[in-house]
């Protein structure tokens, strides 16, 4: 993925389009603590190897209980690998989830309380030069981040989301990063499913976001009994999302299921998957696999597990996915600084 400066006549870099309606492709490596921070190259490594080739970005979380300051040391070797960051802003006081955030309210982050932070962070940004993919209130239609609005306010809580995207994005713009893309990642289904948590409700507006992306997970469990259908789910907000932003390209920014589970077979999942993607360009740009193991209980047998090293047949199918719908058999690394 190469970036030439240019722009299409909507202002979408035409470095974002995949050249031969192929799929860009990025993943997030799992890490060590399960904070979503400590990725390794090591990690990517293995994960490249077992798909035949580069991938496109590599995604983590940079958390701000753990420091504000712009995670320069992990986009950097990401970069020095031939990839793009794809930073996921997680301004959140813990990793918890299902509660309210005490610290990085988005009244206080709209308020401008977090500004010196945010100049900082914008700062770097534009220092390290190169494109960065970035997205702030990830999946903010799930109940269980805390810029939902079961956390905010029923009526106050979608507006107080796209106020604080807007004070972000003008913030980080404002101290000269022009490199930085910014991503408004939805869940594929609203949690609660009720009109006013529809992911519609939270957009900020097409001048303060440059792609569209949405996460979409079968089973999470080995013994979970829901299966998700991705075409179904892809599909569904497809539609949804030509309505509230035709204008923009769209990523699968996560994708996944237990490679355990007796309800779901990975493979198969993974197959009908890439159909489904297929189907959906040119519109869709791209796709990443949420490559990642955690434990649920004390019983090792409950873990969750994601990852393609565990599933000979998953690998093979995401491989011949990439096979088919891969945009060069040797990704170019040479991610250049954007021209004005």
């Amino acid at each position: 993925m190469v970036a030439d400066g240019k722009v299409d006549g909507r202002g979408t870099p035409t470095w974002l389009q995949p050249p031969f309606g192929g799929l860009w492709h990025g993943v997030f490596p799992g890490g060590r603590s399960g904070e979503e921070d400590d990725i390794t190259p090591a990690g990517v490594a293995s994960y490249e190897r077992l798909i035949g080739r580069r991938v496109d970005w590599v995604m983590f979380s940079h958390n701000w209980y753990r420091s504000r300051a712009f995670p320069v040391a992990t986009a950097s070797w990401i970069r020095k690998r031939g990839a793009i960051p794809w930073i996921r802003l997680m301004l959140r006081s813990d990793s918890e989830e299902d509660h309210a955030e005490p610290l990085f309210t988005l009244q206080a982050i709209a308020a401008g309380r977090f500004d010196a932070d945010l100049r900082a962070w914008g700062r770097a940004a534009a220092a390290f030069g190169t494109p960065i993919l970035c997205e702030f209130g990830t999946e903010m239609n799930g109940r269980w981040f805390p810029w939902n609005a079961v956390w905010n306010g029923r009526r106050e809580g979608p507006s107080r989301f796209v106020a604080a995207w807007r004070h972000i994005v003008k913030t980080v713009r404002a101290a000269g990063a022009d490199n930085v893309i910014w991503v408004f990642h939805v869940n594929h289904e609203d949690d609660p499913g009720r009109p006013w948590n529809r992911f519609e409700a939270y957009y900020p507006g097409s001048a303060w976001v440059d792609v569209v992306g949405v996460s979409i997970y079968s089973a999470l469990s080995p013994q979970e009994r829901e299966r998700v259908n991705f075409a179904q789910a892809l599909n569904g907000v497809m539609e949804r999302f030509a309505r509230l932003a035709p204008e923009k390209p769209v990523v699968v920014v996560e994708m996944g299921t237990d490679t355990r589970n007796g309800f779901t077979n990975a493979a198969a999942w993974m197959r009908q998957a890439c159909r489904a993607m297929a189907a959906s360009r040119p519109r869709l740009i791209g796709f990443a696999w949420w490559n990642e193991r955690w434990p649920n209980d004390d019983i090792a047998a409950h873990d969750t597990d994601l990852r393609i090293q565990s599933s000979p047949p998953l690998a093979q199918a995401l491989r011949d996915c990439l096979r088919k719908m891969s945009v060069r058999s040797t990704p170019q690394r040479d991610n250049h600084r954007p021209r004005p």
